[in-house]
């Protein structure tokens, strides 16, 4: 079964009645479970529980997360910690296409894709000798839809089909632990990401690099870090053209107000990546 399908249609649901603070009951009958079922699926998935959940996707925590996340922000690409940058204790550096690898549009490379089943459903990821070049969501049944957007992207390259790298990815981005509960050495390697993209996306690409998880910034914030204050409309554009969804952590952009803010994979996936990242367990 889908749980994250199951687990989304609810997240679009409470979005949609948080001011009313629906109950346990409410919610389950929502999801089609029992109340016993549906808290401890939801707190399996989320590592929160429902009545938890619902708090983090109150307007003001929203906007409390973006009042202490920009000092966090500045500070580090103050340090220069725009380039290779911590995410959920894995090293991501992002190497820019050349040019020249541009222009050749993939010619003579081979990339290798496959779909996995994450906590926010279903994802493509591809790789090329350089790194991880694609990475993004799609709803059950558009696999043939998002194989062609990747492809769009790279029209000379050869794409192979490779589930088992997909897989292993998939649980080096998404299933890491902090090096903190592990007896031994991180084992996960640094990951490699390579895009292409103007000049202004690779800095915004770069900025979002150094937003913490568990911390929020807005557009207008990105503009200012990378020192074009005024650029905040070209930053949301940079933003959605990030090819690397969750590595590249533009779901931690949201507006200035504190609302949550489009998503080009979806914006109730986009709350449930923040609430993911900035609520701690709870019992």
């Amino acid at each position: 079964m889908n749980h994250y399908a199951l687990i989304e249609r609810l997240i679009l649901w409470l979005g949609q009645h948080r001011d009313q603070q629906p109950s346990l009951k409410e919610m389950a009958t929502v999801a089609g479970l029992s109340e016993f079922h549906f808290h401890r699926l939801f707190s399996e998935w989320a590592g929160i529980t429902p009545k938890g959940f619902l708090q983090c996707l109150n307007h003001q925590h929203a906007r409390r997360l973006l009042e202490s996340g920009q000092p966090v922000l500045q500070t580090s690409l103050d340090l220069g910690l725009s380039g290779p940058s911590r995410l959920h204790d894995l090293c991501l550096t992002i190497e820019a296409a050349t040019p020249g690898e541009i222009k050749s549009a993939g010619a003579g490379w081979t990339i290798r894709y496959g779909s996995a089943l994450t906590p926010f459903g279903h994802a493509l990821i591809c790789q090329n000798h350089r790194g991880i070049c694609h990475l993004g969501f799609y709803s059950q049944g558009e696999m043939v839809d998002a194989l062609a957007e990747a492809q769009a992207s790279w029209p000379r390259a050869q794409f192979q089909l490779d589930q088992q790298l997909a897989s292993k990815l998939a649980k080096q981005i998404f299933l890491a632990k902090p090096a903190s509960q592990l007896d031994q050495p991180h084992p996960n390697k640094p990951l490699q990401a390579y895009v292409k993209g103007t000049a202004l996306q690779l800095k915004v690409w770069r900025a979002l690099l150094t937003i913490p998880a568990g911390q929020l910034a807005s557009y207008g914030e990105i503009a200012s870090a990378i020192g074009n204050p005024k650029a905040a409309r070209a930053v949301g554009t940079a933003i959605g053209r990030n090819p690397i969804s969750y590595l590249i952590p533009c779901h931690r952009v949201i507006q200035q107000s504190g609302a949550i803010g489009g998503y080009r994979w979806q914006p109730e996936r986009k709350q449930a990546m923040i609430a993911y990242e900035t609520c701690p367990p709870t019992e």
